[in-house]
């Protein structure tokens, strides 16, 4: 599929007439609400075999060729011109289809209330032919061993019928947040985490879960050999049932790096003993922090690459958002917290609002400004096609088992079109 960037001027029909596409297939891959309002800087994903590329100052047939994984000579074939002569600035060249590589793609789906809202279940309807796995977030450890599960009604059919393998996934939360006492709680006890074991193993049975997740997180460091010893133990006992085991993972660039969030973490350790990981490389933009990228590629990067020091990359899924956030400014810390928005959400608050969406280079994000109504200036970061491309340009350099997301419930079609573009996914 083709990527492009909405410029001034642009039109739905013109840009179909550049690629041999149509103005219904475009709109019906972006969903876009309203085709006669474009953005500029919104990124469309043209639905065309292959790609064309515009060639940039610098740019050489050789370069261009490796960055797409093509030779060089092929890509002066299918251009039909000569390899020996310079290319000039903005030649258009035709890339074809760029061969997939497997990979697991997993997203967390997290049901709230009595049952999961219709449109949850709706959301993860759609995204279930793309994954791997359907990972329910989540079943509350206690301190006694016990679990408190969230209510899954209609989650473990749609797993079913797409061939996805169901997640448990098992978390240290306690009073609606992660709690590192509740962790000592278990971690000190041999006779809990038995018991907790069962459960869990009971539950897998009942519901049909193929792959035990914990994410235990804001471990105290002294905690640290404690939870390495405790998944061991866990998967012994998980496996011997014919359970996977899997674990989140701080986003960390050392192993020495410093925070109740990442010491209890032993990368080199957990990625023996588990199954696979998931990174979580996202939330360097929080709610509650000053407004930047939520994933910002060069830090993803930074984290990832120290991981596969540590953790064969087979064994590892890059953690992903599917959400971007809107600050008011000024930002204050300790204020108001920045609202979760979708990428679509993004798109038409940038048209309702008359704003240009600008690209970061470095971040490999898209952002803009705009002023409410009451004359409050907002700043807003998310994802689009350009960006997500960029993570899975990134996991297919490392070699990485997949990607996971937090979380399904917003919308990001051009998301799922460009899975089916880069990758075949494995189904378990």
């Amino acid at each position: 599929m083709q990527i492009y960037t909405v410029q001034s001027g642009d039109s739905l029909y013109n840009i179909a007439r550049a690629f041999n596409s149509s103005v219904n297939d475009i709109v019906s891959a972006n969903l876009i609400p309203d085709p006669e309002r474009l953005v500029i800087g919104q990124t469309l994903v043209i639905p065309i075999t292959g790609s064309f590329y515009y060639v940039q100052p610098g740019d050489s047939l050789w370069a261009i060729g490796r960055r797409f994984n093509i030779n060089y000579l092929t890509l002066a074939q299918i251009n039909r011109i000569n390899p020996s002569q310079p290319l000039s600035i903005g030649q258009r060249l035709y890339i074809p289809p760029i061969p997939k590589v497997n990979a697991e793609i997993n997203a967390y789906i997290e049901p709230l209330g009595a049952a999961p809202s219709q449109s949850l279940l709706d959301d993860a309807r759609n995204a279930a032919p793309r994954l791997t796995y359907l990972a329910v977030f989540s079943y509350r450890a206690n301190r006694d061993g016990t679990l408190t599960p969230p209510s899954i009604q209609g989650i473990p059919e749609i797993a079913r019928q797409y061939g996805n393998a169901l997640m448990m996934v098992v978390t240290n939360i306690e009073g609606g947040q992660f709690s590192g006492e509740l962790g000592r709680s278990i971690l000190e006890s041999t006779a809990v985490q038995d018991l907790l074991l069962d459960n869990i193993i009971a539950q897998a049975r009942r519901t049909g879960y193929r792959d035990i997740h914990f994410d235990f997180e804001f471990l105290p460091a002294d905690l640290r050999l404690l939870y390495t010893a405790f998944l061991r133990r866990a998967a012994n006992r998980l496996h011997a049932e014919g359970l996977l085991v899997s674990a989140a993972l701080a986003p960390k660039t050392s192993a020495t790096q410093e925070g109740q969030w990442y010491e209890a973490h032993d990368y080199a350790a957990i990625g023996q003993i588990v199954d696979f990981v998931v990174i979580m490389s996202y939330e360097w933009g929080y709610s509650g922090g000053p407004p930047m990228a939520v994933s910002p590629l060069d830090k993803v990067e930074e984290v990832l690459r120290y991981a596969i020091s540590e953790i064969p990359p087979g064994k590892i899924l890059m953690g992903q958002n599917l959400y971007g956030y809107d600050w008011t400014l000024p930002f204050v810390q300790g204020g108001p917290f920045a609202r979760a928005i979708s990428p679509q959400t993004s798109i038409l608050i940038a048209r309702d609002n008359n704003a240009q969406i600008l690209f970061d280079p470095i971040a490999q994000a898209p952002h803009f400004n705009y002023f409410d109504a009451q004359g409050r200036e907002h700043e807003v970061w998310f994802e689009d096609a350009k960006s997500i491309q960029a993570k899975f340009d990134l996991i297919k350099e490392l070699g990485l088992r997949g990607i996971s997301y937090w979380k399904l419930g917003l919308s990001f079609p051009q998301n799922w079109l460009l899975i089916d573009e880069n990758f075949t996914v494995v189904k378990r």
